[in-house]
């Protein structure tokens, strides 16, 4: 499985925290993102303001380029967190792995993705859609099952009305449109700034922000992990939740100064105004607790996208370790 590395300054790394002689150094996990996005900003911030350094953890920052691979990387071994879409735990729940997996923390509350268009749109609504062709990603991914729902809530069948293209590559997702392969594209920061400063393209709307908040991004691990590693899980947890806490209230420069290094290229305007931009817009939890309502409304998402039958619903705590979450934030 092909995998994009990451190459960021030196010291991104997590640093080593100071122990006496006698203890043992801190432990360094195989970790996986989805893609590497602005979306993810408490991610790097917990990195960033030294979260993780102070649970004992350190990582590199591995990008799978999509759900499926990061999950992938999960079952074999490859990676033991990974960042991914929540809907991933439902479909190894349901599937002949004998090896499950287990939500424990939460970093994103809807879907961070903004429709883009070739050209301006003068008062833009979603029904404008129809008998158009909007880049998509994988079917059953996150952002496919967000899209869907807009569209079916602004009236549009998705598999009817509009033609969405779901097989290009996430790497090849940015040239593509550009190349003018769609009339639409849903992509997250910092592409969409790229797309329009080289005037490829115009930021419409904001996905999650016209459907609702349901759980979007998650940190998951197998059941296995979770038995060995319980300190470990809640350590990335601790980390997860003081960057979630200190999003809510910090200053957009420092916030933006804490990132840039993870985003080399990317301009200070740039950074502080996504960072604005997502906190205005609630995208990212307030606290890691995934809720049994989101898992609820996940799975009525999947089923209205006959990604998942009803009958194949499953409980909330056989994708979900709440513990983790309440943990720690009672801790913090």
């Amino acid at each position: 499985m092909k995998m994009l590395r990451r190459s960021v300054m030196a010291g991104l790394t997590l640093a080593l925290v100071s122990l006496p002689a006698a203890a043992q150094p801190v432990r360094k996990i195989k970790f996986m993102e989805v893609i590497h996005s602005l979306f993810y900003s408490p991610l790097y911030i917990a990195i960033g303001k030294g979260f993780f350094k102070d649970s004992g953890l350190e990582f590199d920052l591995v990008a799978a380029q999509g759900s499926d691979k990061a999950t992938a990387a999960l079952l074999s071994g490859a990676a033991e967190i990974v960042l991914t879409g929540p809907e991933t735990a439902i479909y190894i729940q349901n599937g002949q792995s004998p090896t499950k997996i287990k939500i424990f923390a939460g970093l994103t509350a809807t879907d961070g993705s903004f429709l883009m268009s070739k050209d301006k749109v003068e008062k833009f609504d979603w029904p404008m859609l129809k008998g158009k062709t909007v880049l998509g990603w994988r079917k059953g991914s996150s952002p496919a099952l967000y899209l869907e729902a807009i569209l079916r809530k602004n009236g549009l069948d998705p598999d009817k009305d509009v033609n969405i293209v779901t097989n290009t590559a996430i790497p090849a997702r940015v040239g593509a449109f550009m190349a003018g392969t769609a009339d639409y594209g849903t992509f997250f920061e910092p592409d969409v700034t790229a797309i329009e400063k080289a005037g490829k393209g115009v930021s419409l709307a904001n996905v999650g922000n016209a459907l609702g908040q349901i759980d979007y991004t998650v940190f998951a691990t197998t059941d296995e992990f979770i038995a060995k590693d319980t300190a470990v899980v809640q350590g990335f947890t601790n980390a997860i939740a003081k960057a979630e806490t200190w999003a809510l209230t910090a200053d957009p420069k420092e916030a933006a100064a804490v990132l840039a290094p993870f985003f080399p290229g990317v301009g200070a305007d740039v950074l502080e105004a996504s960072f604005i931009r997502h906190r205005d817009a609630g995208i990212w939890k307030k606290t890691p607790l995934v809720t049994p309502e989101a898992i609820a409304a996940l799975q009525e998402l999947l089923i209205a996208s006959a990604i998942l039958k009803p009958e194949q619903k499953v409980a909330y705590d056989s994708v979900v370790a709440a513990n983790f979450a309440k943990t720690a934030a009672a801790g913090n």
